[in-house]
């Protein structure tokens, strides 16, 4: 017999998908794994038990989070439900707003942020924008342009063909307008219209070829003109799809009736939309046409202006974006969902963004040596894994994108792009998440359990999901403040050690021995599982394996249950040196039994539940190998 050594020394490929367990020569297949559930990897390799979600409020529903910086250090979580935002500052409820949004189109609503302001858009409702004064005090205000004279500086469109005609019966004062052909329907009334570019306001309908109007502005002469447009942006002809800012200006990115149109504002002068003569800093107005259907589904500013559309992602350029210098340019095809928005996010200098197919997360990076943008896979190894995202954030701090599914559960996404770690894997809460938002240095989720709905908080000091903890000057027995898991069996850490599990009754519990300390909540699982043996090397089709023993590198672990072919069993770690109790960073070596001979079974796994801190840093296999 052969007996020889392995050593995975970390798991940056993350979890690897079942379809590559053939390609043992891939790296990713040295540093990958079966399954890591509940688990995060870290940038320099290891596998940590994930932190748990510390509650923060109640929610009245589903719909979505978004952060809002709206002071240095100063970020508000806003929670959308149905035609409600709630707003958090610091984990406290500071006031609530009334919003245009119902639970269904909330997946569609879009935002940007300049300074103290935050647009929402939605391209079936009127675009809005939230505010916070000095003083503190929070308004959601219906979005508009600048007004000059009683003249709208916005974009205006001939949405009829061109030779429509309209026939105004006088100059001023209330007139009649004629069409001649339909081109009028109720919902135009308050809609601009500019007849020679002169501005009248429909303000009523008679019918498809007749409404009335009041003259804004004195109008050339009552003769039919072909020289006339109405306001882009309307009931009719539905609202803003995006937002974003760059280079001082403004830009609108889609309408409904419009979807591959952008708009961009005077420089300087972020609500005007006037086209001007063409001056520098005139507004620029512009289609994306190409071979095939490109609706504008986000707009993100980095080193150009990045656009990305249902079926391609462009690139917009000009140093400065002037009239006469604005160019657009299709970098890659992939294209974005659109049923709903996913945010697109930076991470060291690349736009990450969900492909249309829904299983796809690519990464945007502009290239020097090709002076483009090029479109990479970052799920090609664990396709399985991306599975109909509905929304994502990354948190900068833990290095995690964080990407929900439509199933409840989250994937994340360990990025270190100069070590070129992408690696994935998936979590599982008691519940399911609804969405997910980076506000400041805090990671916060939108979680259903049962019928409620709750807004909870990654929190590194909790081990437990939808967790309260809480302290007493003296030991006491009874806990209060559980009401959010009336009904569901708790997991109870008291004074740092584990106690066993209670029901929340009346939102409290009571302990079997005083505690001045707890921690409780819902538990979870984390499991490690390697990829199989592969084909290749010492192992080989038709060989069995005996493995001897697997040497474990721990970094500060309470608890390890491990199996080595004979089941799950707790792994004594402490030694007589160490208190009982007190995480351990050390080497634990574990006896294996049996042989193998189903190459598609893991030679170990580990599965916990026990909510204490675990790290595996590396794994060192020793075999035999039956000649």
């Amino acid at each position: 017999m052969t007996r020889f050594k392995t050593t995975q020394t970390n798991f940056t490929a993350g979890e690897v998908s079942p379809d590559l367990l053939g390609r043992g020569d891939l790296r990713a297949y040295e540093n990958g794994a079966n399954r890591l559930r509940n688990v995060i990897i870290q940038p320099t390799g290891g596998v940590t038990r994930r932190a748990g979600l510390r509650y923060v409020a109640n929610a009245l529903g589903s719909g979505r989070l978004i952060a809002f910086e709206f002071a240095t250090n100063q970020t508000a979580l806003l929670v959308l439900s149905n035609v409600r935002m709630d707003v958090y500052v610091n984990n406290v409820f500071v006031t609530n707003l009334v919003t245009p949004w119902v639970t269904s189109v909330i997946p569609q609503v879009t935002w940007t942020q300049s300074a103290d302001t935050l647009l929402l858009a939605h391209p079936d409702l009127p675009a809005m924008r939230l505010t916070r004064s000095p003083a503190g005090v929070w308004a959601l205000n219906q979005f508009s342009f600048a007004v000059n004279n009683t003249i709208a500086n916005q974009p205006y469109f001939k949405f009829a063909d061109q030779a429509v005609t309209l026939t105004p019966s006088a100059t001023t004062g209330t007139i009649t307008i004629t069409a001649s052909a339909a081109v009028f329907a109720a919902s135009m009334i308050n809609t601009r219209l500019r007849i020679n570019d002169r501005e009248v306001m429909i303000t009523a309908f008679t019918s498809a070829t007749q409404v009335g109007a009041v003259c804004l502005q004195t109008l050339i002469g009552t003769t039919a003109t072909q020289n006339w447009k109405e306001q882009v942006f309307s009931t009719l002809r539905g609202y803003p799809v995006s937002f974003a800012f760059h280079q001082d200006r403004l830009v609108i990115g889609g309408s409904r009736s419009l979807p591959n149109r952008l708009w961009m504002s005077r420089s300087g002068d972020l609500f005007n939309f006037e086209l001007g003569t063409g001056l520098d800093d005139d507004a620029i107005e512009f289609g994306i046409f190409s071979d095939e259907v490109n609706a504008i589904r986000g707009l993100f500013s980095g080193r150009h202006l990045q656009v990305f559309t249902s079926g391609a992602e462009w690139m917009v350029t000009g140093a400065p974006l002037t009239p006469t210098s604005v160019q657009i340019t299709r970098q890659t095809r992939a294209g974005s969902p659109t049923a709903r928005y996913l945010p697109p996010v930076d991470v060291d200098g690349a736009t990450l963004f969900v492909n249309k197919n829904g299983q796809e997360l690519r990464e945007f990076v502009y290239t020097d040596v090709e002076q483009a943008y090029q479109s990479t896979d970052l799920s090609l190894l664990s396709r399985h894994i991306i599975l109909n995202p509905i929304d994502q954030d990354f948190d900068q701090r833990r290095r995690l994108l964080i990407l929900v599914r439509e199933d409840g559960r989250f994937a994340t996404l360990t990025v270190y792009r100069p070590e070129q770690v992408a690696a994935w894997t998936l979590h599982e809460t008691d519940g399911a998440v609804i969405s997910v938002s980076i506000a400041g240095d805090a990671t916060y989720f939108l979680v259903q359990r049962g019928v409620n709905f709750f807004i909870e908080r990654m929190d590194d000091s909790v081990l437990l999901d939808s967790a309260v903890t809480a302290t007493s000057g003296s030991p006491q027995t009874v806990w209060t403040g559980l009401g959010h898991l009336n009904g569901l069996t708790v997991r109870v850490i008291a004074d740092g050690n584990l106690h066993p599990d209670r029901v929340v009754t009346g939102g409290q519990i009571t302990l079997a021995a005083p505690a001045t300390s707890i921690q409780v909540g819902l538990g979870y699982t984390h499991i490690v599982e390697p990829l199989p043996l592969a084909n290749t090397g010492a192992g080989g089709e038709g060989r069995s394996v005996r493995p001897i023993s697997f040497l474990l590198r721990l970094s500060s672990t309470r608890a390890l249950t491990f199996d080595a072919g004979r089941g799950l069993r707790a792994i004594a770690l402490a030694l007589n040196q160490i208190i009982p109790g007190t995480p351990v960073s050390r080497d634990v070596k574990i006896g294996a039994y049996g042989w193998v001979r189903d190459f598609l079974t893991p030679l170990w796994r580990i599965e916990q539940s026990q909510p204490l801190p675990f790290t595996l840093l590396s794994v060192t296999t020793e075999l035999k190998v039956n000649e």
